[in-house]
Parts: structure tokens; sequence; C-alpha cells
């Protein structure tokens, strides 16, 4: 990918060495600091350096990545960790997978399926994590559910006519049921609308393949055919025109890819998310609305379906944190020494709050010093059962590494939960990190066109964009989220454990934000080419998340 302006800068760095002293070695190095300095070049990445752009070195490859690499070769090469538990609070995990299978944390207390609790956890046989979803797979929305289970109170009645009492409730009720409606219609809209490009665009990608010989064909292999009659000037011109919707490197099956998969979205969308008829955890069985129902869920971390399907995110979200490294396979995951806790309670839909609160409690009872949560909502029901199992988690010395969400959002002026803000949106403990996305584009694209951003809320940015990681059944794909910029951070933050484990959870947290790098760039926000803010405003730290730095910083403050 091109960098859009040569007046973009990076740093020149003094070189940085490793000293050998009694024990393990101690890292005597210079930060990587300066960023503004120097023109960057102009680059396309290759295939190569996008599979690994977020552990490139922003001075060294001019790919703002998080100079994991760098850190490997010149900090962490010869020394030795201890060994970390991540909790991975999401969709479940493949844990077959060939590049996961050796990092999976298995329960020591616990004896392999002899159907007894055998630690005394509250959890049978929970070998490598817990299921809270059991057999269940989608669900609604949360706004879906708050309209469903509030609407036989509040139909027909106005703010003037509750009891007062009920006033904050019925005005959630009010907005969730607006919500309902217009991303329902949207839903309908957007569905017909991906359809009908399909219906034109199947018939004539078939018909040009046919006269070209090949699926995958240029622009200018297009233009090139002889159109000599009002049906091929037709399918010419209309491929032509979808060429300039697809990305770099991308073709017209995966354009076709791309619709088909939006067509299912919108289908899901309709069928669980906004179906205020649907109930997907009836296959549960427990009582959502009570925290001390505790008695549901199983041992298959994987999910209920054999053919692992729904389980992507969570197996991309361990693969960026913990593949395994040099084994000539797949993809590096940013973090050694790491073992994945897989905790499957993020359905397709909203999760339940009673589910990650739960979640978060048993990672932490279990031994993790790192839990991720890639996932979000706008709507929550019971936000204090989540909070008081962060602030059960700073207690216990446990970092949480949170991603700030899709929507292009300021989240100062829009809640996203979990959260670790209190009301007054005062944080609530120090030990809850949130992660924006950020592109691999160096200058005005820098953040994601996706990423929510915030100067309070969002603590630092981390790469989201076209990250390469494990997908179930052995199988490696691009994703792209502040989901997949979360784990980057927890991979390094387990790093940073696993070296420096007498650090706490906070000064971890501090760590994070302190060492990154920084730029005085203008970039554009929320994918709005009239938006545009100074990087340092959209974040607390105003930084990218650096290991390198953050190693240094580490040492430093370890002695």
């Amino acid at each position: 990918m091109i960098a859009k302006s040569n007046k973009l800068l990076v740093a020149s760095i003094t070189s940085s060495i490793l000293l050998s002293s009694c024990g393990a070695p101690s890292i005597v190095s210079t930060p990587i600091e300066n960023i503004d300095t120097i023109p960057l070049k102009n680059v396309v990445l290759t295939e190569t350096q996008l599979k690994n752009w977020n552990s490139a070195d922003l001075t060294k490859d001019t790919i703002p990545g998080m100079s994991v690499d760098r850190a490997y070769n010149e900090l962490i090469k010869n020394k030795q960790g201890q060994t970390v538990i991540v909790g991975v609070i999401d969709s479940g995990v493949d844990i077959e997978h060939e590049d996961l299978d050796g990092v999976i944390w298995s329960n020591p207390k616990e004896i392999k399926n002899n159907g007894k609790d055998d630690d005394q956890n509250g959890y049978v046989d929970d070998i490598h994590g817990w299921n809270f979803l059991g057999d269940s797979e989608n669900e609604n929305l949360e706004y879906t559910r708050i309209v469903k289970k509030l609407k036989p109170k509040y139909t027909g009645k106005n703010l003037a006519s509750v009891d007062a009492s009920d006033k904050e409730e019925y005005q959630m009720y009010i907005e969730a049921k607006a919500e309902l409606e217009k991303e329902y219609q949207q839903a309908i809209g957007s569905k017909t609308q991906y359809e009908q490009i399909l219906q034109q665009v199947k018939p004539s990608h078939k018909k040009i393949s046919s006269v070209i010989g090949k699926e995958n064909y240029s622009q200018q292999e297009l233009l090139a055919i002889k159109a000599d009659t009002p049906e091929m000037q037709q399918h010419v011109a209309l491929l032509s025109h979808m060429f300039g919707f697809l990305e770099e490197g991308d073709t017209i099956p995966d354009f076709i890819k791309n619709l088909d998969d939006g067509v299912d979205y919108f289908t899901e969308q309709l069928n669980y998310h906004l179906n205020v008829d649907f109930d997907g955890r009836t296959k549960v069985g427990d009582n959502v609305d009570d925290v001390a129902d505790t008695n549901y869920g199983n041992n298959n971390v994987m999910g209920p379906n054999p053919d692992k399907e729904g389980i992507k995110h969570g197996t991309h979200v361990s693969g960026i944190i913990a593949s395994e490294r040099n084994n000539g396979k797949g993809v590096n995951g940013i973090a050694k020494n790491v073992k994945i806790m897989a905790i499957r309670a993020v359905p397709n839909g909203d999760e339940y709050d009673k589910d990650i609160a739960l979640a978060i409690r048993y990672a932490v009872d279990n031994g993790a010093k790192v839990i991720n949560t890639s996932f979000g909502k706008y709507y929550s029901t019971h936000p204090e059962w989540v909070r008081e199992a962060v602030i059960y988690a700073g207690e216990k010395d446990v970092l949480i590494v949170n991603a700030a969400g899709n929507e292009g959002l300021d989240l100062d002026q829009k809640k996203v939960y979990p959260n670790d803000q209190t009301d007054n949106s005062s944080e609530i403990s120090n030990n809850f990190i949130t992660i924006g996305a950020l592109n691999y584009e160096y200058g005005s694209n820098l953040v994601a066109n996706f990423s929510n951003y915030g100067k309070n809320n969002v603590d630092a940015f981390a790469p989201g964009v076209k990250i390469w990681a494990t997908t179930p059944s052995n199988t490696y794909e691009y994703l792209q989220g502040t989901s997949m910029a979360a784990p980057a951070v927890s991979g390094v933050a387990a790093l940073i454990r696993s070296y420096y484990p007498k650090l706490k959870a906070s000064q971890v947290k501090q760590i994070l934000m302190d060492s990154g790098l920084s730029t005085t760039s203008t970039v554009m926000v929320g994918g709005d080419s009239t938006k545009s803010n100074k990087f340092t405003e959209l974040s607390k730290s105003g930084k990218m998340v650096n290991l390198y730095n953050a190693l240094i910083l580490a040492e430093k403050l370890s002695k």
C-alpha cells in the first residue's frame, strides 16, 4: 500500500544492544522515538509483508506495526520468561488447530472426562476452559431483547404516564425500540441491494471469465476484450465499474464472495439479531437475570457445531496472541510463553452481561494474568455485574485488554459495553485498557476507517486492518476490526508479564500507554474524509502500542 504523503516522517534510531550480565541479560537499549523527523518511503506491501505487518517496525520497514520481530531479534532473543495464561473470552477456540494445539491451557487440577468437578471450582471437566453458551449459537442483539422484554409493560404508555421509578427503564425501551426499527429496515434494504447486485454481477462474470479463460482477471484484461455486441458491452461496463469497489489485490471473485457474505450477514440479522420472535437462550436453560444461577454451560470450548462454524472469531483472536512461533506453519503469534484459556461466551449476536461477568471471574480464578475481550455492544441491562467482575480482576492483579468497537464512533460521546467507566466516566479500576485499530498505511489513513476512538475512553491503538491469523480446521484468513487490535496488545501484555512478572497489571497498562509511538500527523476518523483530527487527540495516550519500547520501559520499571 502506498503511503499518502511524502511529508510523513520517521526517525533515525540509535542501534539497540543486549549486554549480558549475571543471570538473564538486561535490556539497555534506546527507545524508538522522534518518528516525525525523516520522510517515509512510498511502499507497496508484498504478500509476505501484509501477512506479518502487525509485527513490523515503523522506523525500519515504514509499516506501523508493533516492532515485534525487532524486539525478539534485539531484546529478548536469549531471555527466558515465565508461562502466562491468557483468557480469551470469545466465540470459542479451535483447540485442535495445528498452530494453536501446543499453546492451549490445560487445567492441571482437573481429571479429563471423569464427570467430576475435581478442583471444586464449580465447573465439571473444565479441561481447557468453559463454554457458557452450551449448545446455543445464535442470539438477539441486546436492544432486541430489551424491546421483547419490555414491550408488554410499556405499550401504549408515554413518559408522563409511567411511574417515576420506571422512567429510566422506559427511556431505554424507547431508544432500543427506535434502534431496532431503524436497523431492521436497513437490513432489509441492504440485503435486497446486495442480492440485486449479485444478480447482475454473477452472470457477467461467468461470461467474461469464459471469454478470457480464467476466473481472476485484471481490469486491463477486461477492457481488452473485443466487445462487439450490446450484451458484451454491458458485461464489460458493469464489471469495469465493479473494479472501482475492489480493495488493492482483490478480484471480481473476491468481490462476489464479499457480496455473498453480506447477504448471509443481513439474513442472519433478520433471522436472529433483530427478530423479536427468536430466542436463542432456550438451549442454555438458565435465568439470564440471575447472576447467582451459575450451573449451566459445558466444557466444549469449540461449541456445538462439528464443522467448527461460529468459532472463527475466537480462533483468529487466539492466533494473533499466541500462534506457535517459528514452527513452520501459518503465522507467528505476538507472544511466546503463553497458554490460551478458551472461554466461550460470545454468541452470533450480543453477549449476555451475566456470561461475561462469570467468564471474567472464571479466567481470574483459574490463573489468567491477561484477559482479552474482543466484543462489545451499546446497550446493557446488567452492566454492574461486568463492572464488578472488572474490579474483581483488578483486585487479583489481572489485566483486561478490550476492543474499542468498529462503528467509527467517539466513545467520549457514545458508551460501549464492556467498559471501565462509572456513570460520570471516571475509571472504576486501573486494570482495563481499551484499544482502537490502526491501518497499515502510515499517514492520513493511519486509523482504521471503522475504528472507534476517544480522547478519554480509548487508551491506545494497535494494528487491526487485514490481520492474517488462524481460523478453524487448520486454515488461515485475513480479518479486521478492533477485535484484531486488542489481541495484538494482549500478546504484548503477556510478554511483559512473562519477562517481568513482578510488575502489576496497572503498571503493565501504563507501560503499554507510555511506551507507545506517537505522531503529530492529522488523520481521518470514522472513515469520513470530512472528519479529521490529530492522532494524539484520538486516545488517552495518543500512541500506538509498541512491543520494543514496552520491553525497554518494563526493564526500567522492574528494577
